[in-house]
Parts: C-alpha cells; sequence; structure tokens
C-alpha cells in the first residue's frame, strides 16, 4: 500500500457498494469491513469491524431508493464512525436524495435539502463528496467544505469516441440549459432548449423547441431522471422537429417502474447513464452504464492528501463551468 494512504479508509453503505469497491480498487486500498444489518423492526445497526481511531474515513453511500433508509443508514454510519475516534469523516455521496426539494415555491412546505445537510452535520460529517447536485446552491446549505464533482468529463470521453452525427445539444427544461451549455461548449456542438410545463409529480409536457434539430443527431442532457417523464416528452417533441436520432445523456438514472415502461415506448435511441446509483439493466432500452469510480476514487486521494481538485474540471484542456 501507498504509504500515503496508509491512514485511508473507505466504506461502503448497502446502497451501492459496487461502486465503492472499484472506488477501492482505483485508490488501492482494500474496501473496509463493516456490518451493517437491520433488526426486525426496521432499524438499522452499524459497527465497524476494523480499527479507525486517527483515520481518514470516507463512507461511500448514495441516498437513492430507498431513500429515507439509506440516508439514516448513512447517518449511523457517520455518529458510528465519529464514536470510533475517526480524524475525519467525509460522507461520498454520489447521488443527493432531496435535492430536488431545495427552495419553498409553495406555501407550508420544508426546504429539504436544507434539512438533509444539517442532518449530516450533526451526525458528524466534517465533510461531503457529492456530483451533479441537483441545484448548485445546495452546496451553500452546509456549514462544512464539500467538493462538487460533475460527469461532464465522463460523458465527454464516452462521446468523443461515440460520434453522432451533426450532434445538436439539448437541454429539456430552461432549469438545465446551464449543463447543455457546458455541453455544447465542451464538444463544439450547437444548442437547443426544449420548453415543458410540470402537469404533477408524474407527468411534464413539452411545448416547443427552441434551436434548429432538423436531420441531426439530438443528446438530451440532465442530472436527473426518476418517472422519464421530462425526457421522454422531450425526446417525443425532439422527434416531430425532425430530430434524426434521440439520445439522452443522464447523470442519475433513479429509475422507478413507471419511467423503465415510459423508456419502452419512447423516441430515445438510447440512454446513457452513471454507476451513481444501482442501475437495472431492462429489456427493451438500450443503455449505456459509464463508470464514475475513477473520478470520485481520485477526488477521494487528492481530498486525503491534501491536493487540489481542481484539474478534476477540466478535460483536453477545457475547463468545464458549471
Amino acid at each position: 500500500m501507498n504509504e500515503d494512504y496508509q491512514l485511508l479508509k473507505i466504506f461502503s453503505g448497502r446502497a451501492n457498494p459496487s461502486l465503492a469497491t472499484k472506488i477501492a480498487q482505483y485508490v488501492g486500498i482494500p474496501l473496509g469491513q463493516a456490518t451493517i444489518s437491520s433488526f426486525p423492526d426496521g432499524e438499522t445497526f452499524v459497527k465497524f469491524n476494523e480499527n479507525i481511531r486517527g483515520r481518514d474515513v470516507f463512507i461511500v453511500q448514495p441516498t437513492c431508493p430507498p431513500t429515507n433508509h439509506n440516508l439514516m443508514e448513512l447517518l449511523i454510519m457517520i455518529d458510528a464512525a465519529k464514536r470510533a475516534s475517526a480524524a475525519r469523516v467525509t460522507a461520498v455521496i454520489p447521488f443527493y436524495g432531496y435535492a430536488r426539494q431545495d427552495r419553498k415555491d409553495q406555501p407550508r412546505v420544508s426546504i429539504t435539502a436544507k434539512l438533509v445537510a444539517n442532518l449530516l452535520v450533526a451526525a458528524g460529517a466534517n465533510r461531503v463528496l457529492a456530483m451533479d447536485l441537483h441545484a448548485q446552491q445546495i452546496q451553500g446549505f452546509f456549514d462544512i467544505p464539500v467538493d462538487h464533482l460533475t460527469a461532464v468529463p465522463v460523458f465527454y470521453k464516452y462521446l468523443e469516441t461515440n460520434s453522432l452525427l451533426d450532434l445538436v445539444v439539448v437541454s429539456p427544461d430552461v432549469g438545465g440549459i446551464k449543463m447543455a451549455s457546458t455541453y455544447s461548449q465542451l464538444l463544439g456542438k450547437g444548442l437547443a432548449l426544449v420548453v415543458k410545463k410540470r402537469i404533477d409529480a408524474y407527468h411534464t409536457e413539452a411545448d416547443f423547441v427552441v434551436g434548429d434539430v432538423q436531420g441531426k443527431d439530438v443528446l438530451i442532457v440532465d442530472d436527473l431522471t426518476e418517472t422519464a417523464g421530462t425526457v421522454v416528452s422531450a425526446a417525443n417533441i425532439l422527434k416531430k422537429k425532425g430530430a434524426r436520432r434521440v439520445f439522452a445523456g443522464i447523470s442519475h438514472a433513479v429509475l422507478n417502474q413507471i419511467g423503465i415502461n415510459r423508456l419502452r415506448d419512447s423516441q430515445l435511441e438510447a440512454l446513457i447513464t452513471t454507476n451513481s446509483v444501482p442501475v437495472p439493466m431492462v429489456e427493451g432500452i438500450r443503455l449505456t452504464v459509464l463508470d464514475v469510480a475513477p473520478l470520485l476514487g481520485e477526488a477521494i486521494k487528492r481530498i486525503h492528501t491534501g491536493m487540489s481538485v481542481t484539474s478534476l474540471f477540466e478535460v483536453d484542456g477545457k475547463k468545464i463551468n458549471l
């Protein structure tokens, strides 16, 4: 083991152990051993099975469905690590659940993204490492350092080696225009926007397209899909406007059965996503899952050794502006 990493420990909750294993392999250390189980009434029990006193501990746990269960498990792991005298505890949250509840957009509702941030700090987290938060301002909800990565370099490398004809990058809604613009600038491709309206939590409706997609390959980019309503309605209207083929690049594919059914019946040629959360391989959907373990692993190495993570926001000499 590299001497620089003798005090480094990486542990995994039960949300995405395969990703944690790949991260540890990239760093070059064994994945830490912990016992995580549930009592008959559903309570979570956590015990670290090795000495972590004075160690730099990283706990990998996306808060994907079952969201509340995985969040509570992460909080308990952080608390157990602090009580075991870990020198520093970093919560590695590839997917940050509750991120869509980041503002008070109607009367008498919670800003739950802020509540979750408070809970993580109260549990004892000293630092957070996240990827493609739904809203940039969530970083400001924390009173501890937050390293916010993006999967853009991972998607960029894939897209550069899988050329698409006369590509146009599309944002499926106004809120995603900055991410789409980033992809457009890096790839040197055109940019378009789908204007939509949300009917309810499960349904959206695309109204019109701003930009030229006639006869072109189209890449819809977004941070998250669950019910696939936004991306599917965008794909449908893009095809109506003459797009040749429609692809989707989504950082977090937190798919439920509604989303899977919609994708099967959609105009999408393929869905490209990452392993930030477990992604089931489903018949009838052309799915490509990109590995973000090297990205997260490199960030962990640099955080542990006190190095800058700025270079992780550059690809082929081009800076990524989030």
